[in-house]
């Protein structure tokens, strides 16, 4: 039989030769290396028209991306334009019939010849390029998914033509640049999605105050050093530990770090507030429930304790829980097995428990409030968080701490306490510890609209609202109401308030940080009170010398 002859239109063999005689493997190894050494197909781009230039009238290479969704052409690459001309023209809008005479026109043809002045062409139109009328121009259909397509766009030097070889050759180069468009395209979503990350990310950071994400310690070496020392230890092994303190000592910040420095890090840390839980649904809320178990329960639930498995879980306010959950939360703690509400299947968890509560368990126990074996169960390992009145030399480095950390979160100019301030906030007792602290800032730096910290100010709404210190320096409970006998005439009353005043503020009267802008009267006011009422200034500031 004779041997069936191939038409010009057909792409050569892969061993025949290019229209210059250089064999086509070996030009089409060199396009793919390029194609595969280069991330971004701009770059691909410009050195595949470099080697092309040898085997065709080449003057300029363009790929084009079709956006069917959004109806828009986007320029991906194109060595005629420097980056920002390519910039400024890389989006053209094209409507739904430019589509579809498109879609008609590939569908006889991967790759189109068109030249000047020919017609039934205006279907490729809109994908060349509009600031100089190509003489010459071979359009090749580039189909990299399902969700877009492109275009390969070669255009001849002024007063060359292509002819069929070249088109030839050109259908051999839309497999290596439909995968150059594929993975450049990955290449921008990956791009758009870390941007996403990390817009989410200072977002974040901005409503928390932070500038990193680093979980750090303010007075890990002064006065947390031996809590910190014990943190340490804890850390190594797999025990539950309970922490105790004060309200705002920061007991969840320790919790944090005792699962950041475990083997338990990579799995999930969860908090619940067992006080804040209703009696009710405590044990929905904490080992979860089937669909039907009660009214309301449309789906099976996981508890607290499911989505903390191969983590830590931080039962804050455990004292509250009644002891009806006690005996529940007992169980888990001895074996690991659990029931959902309505349940029939013990579901197993691998959880390590950091317990924290500012009650004094021990007294708990002995009153029959708190379970005797949970409490040894929980107190494994027991940490105490000493309150800030008893680590004083901490203050300055939480203070500078929290003015950073307002500075961010309220966008204000960055001003650190004074030698004054650090006095004013050392003279204070902080019955509501570091969270009290930490408003305190936050309010005076609110007050001086970043020209200064209004310390003074802020103090004497803390100190007005803070609750009175008992003989052992511990915050007591408020008192019952007082009778009529105990009521103090308003000259007393006002006295005393204006002496408590003046004894945050050193005796000063004036000024920003002065007695008179924290009581929110005129000094000359507040001068003519202090004479009815008999008040020397002076005195005051005797004590501060």
């Amino acid at each position: 039989m004779p041997e069936p002859t191939r038409r010009s239109e057909d792409p050569p063999a892969t061993g025949g030769e290019t229209p210059r005689g250089v064999r086509m493997d070996d030009l089409m190894l060199r396009v793919w290396r390029e194609t595969c050494r280069h991330v971004e197909i701009a770059e691909s781009t410009a050195e595949i028209a470099r080697l092309l230039r040898d085997f065709m009238p080449l003057a300029r290479v363009i790929v084009r991306q079709i956006d069917r969704q959004r109806g828009v052409i986007e320029t991906w690459a194109d060595t005629g334009l420097s980056i920002r001309e390519e910039m400024a023209t890389r989006r053209a809008a094209v409507n739904v019939d430019q589509l579809r005479g498109l879609d008609s026109v590939w569908c006889k043809q991967r790759v189109h010849s068109v030249t000047a002045g020919q017609t039934g062409s205006d279907a490729l139109n809109c994908l060349l390029p509009a600031d100089i009328p190509p003489p010459a121009a071979l359009v090749g259909h580039l189909t990299a998914s399902r969700d877009f397509a492109g275009a390969l766009i070669l255009i001849a030097g002024p007063g060359e033509r292509f002819t069929s070889q070249h088109a030839a050759l050109v259908a051999l180069l839309l497999e290596p640049f439909a995968a150059a468009l594929e993975n450049d395209q990955r290449l921008r979503e990956m791009a758009a999605l870390r941007a996403a990350a990390e817009a989410d990310k200072e977002s974040l950071l901005h409503r928390l105050g932070r500038t990193e994400f680093v979980e750090s310690v303010v007075g890990a070496e002064a006065g947390l050093r031996e809590v910190m020392e014990r943190v340490d230890l804890v850390t190594r092994s797999d025990v539950n530990v309970l922490l105790l303190g004060e309200t705002g000592t920061g007991k969840e910040v320790i919790a944090r770090i005792i699962h950041t420095h475990s083997s338990r890090a990579p799995h999930a840390f969860l908090r619940v507030n067992c006080g804040a839980i209703p009696q009710e649904l405590i044990d929905s809320e904490l080992f979860g429930h089937e669909r039907g178990a009660f009214t309301g329960a449309t789906e099976t639930r996981p508890g607290w304790f499911e989505r903390a498995d191969g983590g830590t879980l931080l039962l804050d306010e455990v004292g509250e829980l009644p002891l009806a959950a006690q005996v529940r939360l007992l169980r888990i703690l001895q074996d690991g097995w659990l029931e959902r509400v309505g349940g029939r299947q013990p579901l197993h968890v691998d959880v390590r428990i950091v317990a924290a509560t500012h009650r004094n368990l021990a007294t708990m126990v002995s009153e029959g409030r708190f379970r005797e074996d949970l409490w040894y169960r929980l107190a494994v390992f027991p940490i105490l968080l000493p309150p800030l009145r008893q680590r004083p030399e901490d203050i300055p480095a939480l203070a500078v701490h929290f003015a950073k950390r307002a500075a961010v979160r309220f966008s204000l100019p960055l001003v650190l306490p004074s030698d004054e301030d650090i006095a004013l906030l050392s003279a204070y007792h902080w019955p509501g510890n570091i969270r009290e602290l930490g408003a305190v800032i936050d309010r005076a730096a609110i007050l001086g609209n970043g020209a200064d910290l209004e310390v003074g100010a802020a103090l004497g709404l803390s100190a007005q609202h803070a609750l009175p210190m008992s003989a052992a320096g511990e915050p007591s409970r408020p008192q019952q109401p007082i009778s009529f006998e105990q009521i103090l005439p308003l000259d007393d009353a006002t006295k005393r308030h204006i002496e408590a005043a003046l004894t945050v503020t050193k005796g000063r009267i004036e000024g920003r940080r002065g007695a008179a802008a924290a009581l929110r009267i005129n000094p000359h006011t507040l001068r003519a009170r202090m004479r009815k009422l008999g008040i020397d200034w002076n005195r005051f500031r005797q004590n501060d010398d």
